[in-house]
């Protein structure tokens, strides 16, 4: 008799029943979950942010999400570490330059900051601060940003060959101006926006 050699049968998910149906068990890699719980602080805050409704929205039950957190706090700190490190990135790639280029970087920064920010990055950039007006965690972090964020510009300021005093007042002041018009509606105030912006950025930069 002829031999043949029999593949083993093929894997197949792991089937959970439910009622009269059985449907195949989902686990989501912890990034997932992260982008997901994003999404809902952008559109909802961070009350919104509830375990039973996450997992709803992936598809999934609560079992996959106890797979790859402790707890809802671990979910949340997730969110902010992502946070985080999205904005250190931003800051460091708009405020590195050439070395005698200084000032033309800070316009770059102001320039980056001041245009028409996206929607939902303005969505989640206000539900993070909302966020930290309630929370230490939340909070710490939105601060170690903007340090960062004013250190960096600082930085620019000094070696543009401004005191470090100046240099202060100079760097808070780009920030409270370019996030204080992210937050305003001035369009109808000035027929020429692009010169208003340019002549408030001479006035932030120049010695």
């Amino acid at each position: 008799m002829e031999n043949k050699t029999v593949k083993p049968p093929e894997k197949t998910p792991r089937l959970r029943a439910t009622g009269k149906a059985a449907v195949t068990r989902t686990q989501l890699d912890p990034e997932r979950w992260v982008d997901t719980a994003i999404d809902v602080l952008a559109k909802e805050g961070v009350a919104g942010l509830r375990v039973e409704v996450l997992a709803k929205r992936c598809g999934v039950t609560k079992g996959s999400f106890y797979w790859h957190f402790k707890d809802r706090q671990a979910l949340l700190d997730a969110i902010l570490e992502r946070w985080r490190e999205g904005r250190i990135r931003d800051i460091e790639k708009t405020t590195s330059g050439l070395a005698g280029r200084e000032l033309e970087q800070l316009h770059y920064v102001i320039e980056v900051y001041g245009a028409s920010r996206n929607r939902k990055g303005m969505s989640i950039e206000l539900a993070v601060r909302d966020w930290a007006r309630h929370d230490t965690r939340a909070a710490a972090i939105v601060e170690s940003v903007d340090l960062y964020r004013l250190e960096c510009t600082r930085r620019l300021f000094v070696t543009a060959g401004m005191s470090d005093a100046e240099a202060k007042s100079r760097s808070l002041l780009l920030y409270a101006c370019v996030f204080g018009l992210s937050l305003m509606h001035y369009a109808p105030f000035d027929d020429n926006l692009g010169d208003l912006k340019q002549r408030i950025a001479e006035r932030i930069i120049s010695s």
